[in-house]
């Protein structure tokens, strides 16, 4: 027999399932860290992948020493770009008065028909670029891919803006 004052202790109950420890936001809490959040755009994301692809072509053409490592590496950029604005508009344009489930379903989509068309591109590139050089071309694709990471980390460094504290 075991005396009331050895009874286990008894985990306190989850809150949604998240564990004892998880206090959700009040509601002035959530509209405070909204406020804090800056908001990233997906063009500033295709512009600096843009930006990485043209320094990854540069340096492929004078490094590698021949045109074709310059056209190689601005294949494998532009795998990375092209997909990603056909993403962005059409994403920015579907985003207007659609429903959470819309929404969710066309970013779905579109994810998929960028993920086609990157295929396609790499498939393709033995027939567009002459002399292809694939390490050229996958460094550069490579390197134009990881922006995302870049922006994401110079996105939560960033200061909070103005007026929005």
């Amino acid at each position: 027999m075991t005396s009331p004052d050895l009874k286990a202790e008894e985990p306190e109950e989850a809150v949604g399932g998240f564990g004892p420890d998880f206090k959700p936001m009040s509601a002035e809490e959530a509209a405070r860290w909204r406020r804090r959040q800056v908001p990233l755009s997906m063009w500033r994301v295709v512009l600096i992948q843009a930006g990485a692809g043209g320094v990854a072509v540069l340096v492929a053409w004078l490094w590698g020493g021949s045109a074709a490592h310059g056209w190689s590496a601005a294949w494998g950029a532009l795998s990375v770009i092209v997909p990603a604005i056909l993403f962005a508009r059409a994403l920015s344009r579907s985003a207007l008065n659609a429903s959470p489930a819309t929404a969710l379903l066309r970013l779905m989509i579109w994810e998929a028909a960028k993920v086609v068309v990157t295929l396609a591109m790499l498939l393709a590139a033995p027939k567009v670029v002459a002399q292809l050089s694939w390490l050229t071309m996958v460094a550069s694709f490579v390197v134009t891919m990881k922006m995302y990471w870049v922006v994401w980390w110079l996105q939560s460094r960033q200061p909070v803006a103005q007026g929005r504290n």
